[in-house]
């Protein structure tokens, strides 16, 4: 018996630290709640247009509007430059991307959060791409599903800011439910 309370006594505090710690943790439906709220809470402080315009023909320019891309509305759009009206991609063209990107749940929480990615930086010798319409390939999934949209109405060349959440984001990343502001240049492949 002595030793049962000894040990009673001292599990005691190892017992509480992980009740304690676990009552810490988000379930995945509160940062899908906490990501909805980000995006809400960044987006009400923008112009948001939730249809595309039948003709694909968007306003251009930093003072556009954020167009809702699709039906669950995972992907915003402004369009900064149309790029090429003629020179599009077509199904299985490899598609060449400069990006960087901010993580606006850091800036709903009231922290600052400096852009990364891969604009800024030509060396990087890790190309990214995607191959257009093909989400079967690991090397296009890995970026997310998103960062293709554009490609379905504008062309080569093009420059876009998208938000981005975590579903149609970067595969790696999907169950932490952070949603990025992407700033994305599109480029065609040189053969």
């Amino acid at each position: 018996m002595k030793n049962l309370n000894l040990f009673i006594f001292l599990s005691f505090p190892v017992l509480m630290g992980l009740l304690c710690s676990c009552s810490k943790t988000e379930s995945y439906s509160e940062l899908l709640r906490d990501e909805e709220h980000a995006v809400n809470w960044w987006l009400a402080q923008r112009r948001v247009v939730t249809e595309i315009p039948t003709d694909s023909v968007f306003e251009v320019g930093a003072g556009a509007p954020f167009y809702k891309m699709d039906e669950e509305g995972n992907v915003y759009m402004q369009v900064i430059n149309p790029g090429s009206r003629t020179n599009r991609p077509k199904k299985d063209d490899k598609v060449y991307f400069r990006f960087m990107r901010t993580n606006i749940k850091n800036l709903y929480d009231g922290y600052q959060s400096v852009p990364e990615g891969n604009a800024n930086d030509l060396a990087v010798t890790a190309a990214t791409s995607f191959i257009y319409g093909n989400n079967s390939m690991q090397s296009t999934l890995q970026y997310g599903t998103g960062v293709q949209i554009p490609m379905d109405y504008l062309g080569y060349d093009c420059e876009v800011n998208l938000v981005i959440k975590a579903y149609a984001g970067f595969a790696e990343e999907q169950s932490y439910c952070i949603p990025y502001l992407m700033n994305i240049r599109y480029f065609k492949a040189e053969y």
